[in-house]
C-alpha cells in the first residue's frame, strides 16, 4: 500500500505579525507534522543558523535547483534574494507518514495552491498596523528604512487575505496558538471521516448563518415594504 498523501498546511503573514513564534508553538503541540524549512540566498541575519531559520545557499546554486525542478514554489523577494520550498520536504512527509507545514509568502502560497489544490491555508493578521509597526522596530532586525518597505510589502500582502480558508488576527498570544492548534486538528479530523461523512458535514455547514448571509438579503428584502393589502 502506497503512503498516504500528507496534509500541506500553508501560512502567510506580514513580516512582524508573530508567525514564527506560533509555528514555533505548534510543532510543540503538534504530534507528526514537519515544517519545511526554506532555502534562500540571502545573509543569515542575527543568530541565525543554517539549516534551522532556513538553508543558506548562493545564487548559483538556489538557480541550480530551479533548473532540477527541485522546488515546490520560489520567489524573488524585494527584488535581490530567493526564497523557495523544496519538494524533497514533501517526499520525507509522506514517507514518513507526517503531515507537512510551510512557512511561506502570498506567492508561495498561490505556487502550492496550484501544485496541490487541497492545502489548507491560514492568513495571519496583525491586530491594525500600528501594532505591526511597533512589533518591527522592537525586534530590532531592521533600519527604519527596511521597517517602511516591509509596512509597505503588508498593505499589497494583506490585500490577498481572500485567497486563504483560514484568517488569524494575532492580538493574544494564546489564543491564536490555541485557535492555528485547532485548524490544523480539524483539518486531520476532517481528512479520517468517510467520504459521505464529509458530504453531510459539507451541506450542514452550507446552512450556517455565516454562509448564507448574502444569500439571505434578497429574501428578507423581499418581505419589507410591501404594498398594504387590498381592501375588500
Amino acid at each position: 500500500m502506497s503512503p498516504e498523501k500528507p496534509i500541506v498546511y500553508i501560512i502567510s503573514a506580514p513580516s512582524g505579525s508573530g508567525k514564527s513564534t506560533l509555528v514555533n508553538e505548534l510543532l510543540k503541540l503538534v504530534p507528526n507534522l514537519d515544517f519545511s524549512i526554506s532555502y534562500t540566498t540571502r545573509d543569515p541575519r542575527g543568530s541565525e543558523q543554517n539549516g534551522k531559520e532556513y538553508y543558506f545557499i548562493s545564487r548559483e546554486e538556489f538557480e541550480q535547483m530551479i533548473q532540477a525542478d527541485e522546488f515546490l514554489e520560489h520567489a524573488t523577494v524585494f527584488g535581490k534574494s530567493y526564497y523557495g520550498t523544496a519538494r524533497r520536504f514533501l517526499r520525507e512527509a509522506e514517507q514518513n507518514g507526517h503531515d507537512l507545514l510551510l512557512d511561506i509568502d502570498v506567492q508561495g502560497a498561490a505556487q502550492i495552491k496550484q501544485k496541490c489544490p487541497d492545502a489548507v491555508s491560514i492568513f495571519v493578521l496583525p491586530p491594525d498596523r500600528q501594532t505591526l509597526e511597533w512589533r518591527l522596530n522592537h525586534r530590532s532586525e531592521d533600519d527604519k528604512a527596511t521597517i517602511q518597505r516591509r509596512l509597505s510589502a503588508a498593505s499589497r500582502e494583506i490585500e490577498n487575505y481572500d485567497k486563504y480558508d483560514y484568517i488569524i488576527i494575532n492580538g493574544e498570544l494564546k489564543e491564536s496558538i490555541e485557535q492555528l492548534t485547532a485548524i490544523v486538528r480539524f483539518a486531520r479530523v476532517r481528512k479520517t471521516l468517510l467520504a459521505e461523512d464529509r458530504r453531510v458535514m459539507d451541506l450542514a455547514d452550507q446552512c450556517r448563518l455565516t454562509r448564507v448571509g448574502k444569500r439571505l438579503r434578497p429574501i428578507l428584502d423581499s418581505f419589507r415594504n410591501l404594498p398594504p393589502p387590498a381592501q375588500p
